[in-house]
């Protein structure tokens, strides 16, 4: 609902309050009292403790390179296997492409994943012809382990990108409902000042639509004020 950065719709929300307690006599005639403009400030301190996108994109990023060092783990410990495998099975065999490992490095995550599965079933499944090149059970297990932590790094990772995206919904609906506030507010504002004080009355003025207009305005309170003087 509004076009500015979160922080800058915090600090207008804050100085706008401030005129607002200094009008607080012409707010109240028209219902709006302290009593809201608490909730209004108590609004704009929820909106400022909310992490911003840049906290959640991090934390994402430190999940995502340990997502990555654990595929990395994972191709490894299968490397190591499918080694032992192809100096006992041709890689044009059935026993050895039974392994599914063709082209590991394309392979997605979910891919990956089941890869890592198979290659450890299957090795149990021919762990008699593959004994006499050092495949045991403690091979067997590294890429067992090695794919329980990557599906793990998987989950976080994946959780992290569920809570980024709720995160971006509440500071939207936060943002929005605060947004709207503040142009109760100075729509109250400009209601009250604009008859009778230009400056008060831009003291509610959001934002300019262009330089021009703004130039403008400057002008006339200049002008108002020095009327007033003399």
């Amino acid at each position: 609902m509004y076009n500015f950065p979160d922080a800058d719709l915090y600090l207008q929300s804050m100085e706008r309050i401030r005129y607002a307690l200094r009008d607080i006599k012409q707010f109240e005639k028209y219902g709006y009292d302290k009593a809201r403009l608490k909730t209004f400030q108590n609004n704009c301190e929820k909106l400022k403790n909310l992490p911003d996108d840049d906290e959640m994109v991090g934390d994402q990023m430190i999940v995502t390179d340990k997502k990555y060092k654990g595929s990395e783990k994972l191709k490894s410990a299968i490397r190591s296997l499918m080694t032992r495998v192809n100096m006992k099975f041709s890689n044009r065999t059935g026993r050895y492409r039974k392994f599914g490992t063709a082209k590991m490095g394309d392979m997605t995550d979910a891919q990956l994943l089941f890869c890592g599965r198979r290659v450890a079933r299957v090795a149990r499944q021919q762990i008699d012809f593959l004994s006499d090149v050092g495949v045991n059970e403690n091979v067997i297990n590294k890429v067992v382990d090695a794919t329980q932590a990557f599906e793990n790094a998987l989950n976080i990772q994946q959780d992290k990108v569920a809570d980024r995206d709720i995160a971006v919904e509440r500071r939207i609906d936060v943002g929005n409902n605060l947004y709207q506030e503040l142009v109760t507010l100075c729509d109250i504002g400009k209601d009250i000042w604009g008859e009778t004080d230009l400056a008060k009355y831009e003291n509610y003025a959001i934002y300019e639509s262009n330089n021009d207009q703004k130039i403008k305005r400057k002008e006339k309170i200049k002008e108002e004020t020095k009327q007033k003087k003399n």
